[in-house]
């Protein structure tokens, strides 16, 4: 059984620059430039947690929080 990690994040889509800060262990605030339309922050903010834990992006998603600023993503590592 794959061992699962829970990440909180604080998005904020639309931003001039992206950005990832950790600000704890497993929290993080993520700045993308992608708006919060169709999806696409969510897609980017996947595919950012994605690449920092060093899986593939369909070992990502988000539990709660798909259309609000706090999300609890599961990655399975």
């Amino acid at each position: 059984m794959p061992d699962m990690l829970e990440v909180r994040v604080r998005a904020t889509p639309g931003a001039a620059k992206e950005l990832v800060q950790e600000v704890a262990p497993n929290q993080f605030e993520i700045y993308v430039r992608e708006p919060a339309q169709k999806n696409m922050a969510n897609r980017r903010i996947c595919s950012i947690i994605a690449e920092r834990f060093r899986v593939p992006i369909t070992s990502v998603r988000i539990t709660t929080g798909y259309r609000s600023r706090n999300k609890l993503i599961r990655v399975n590592t």
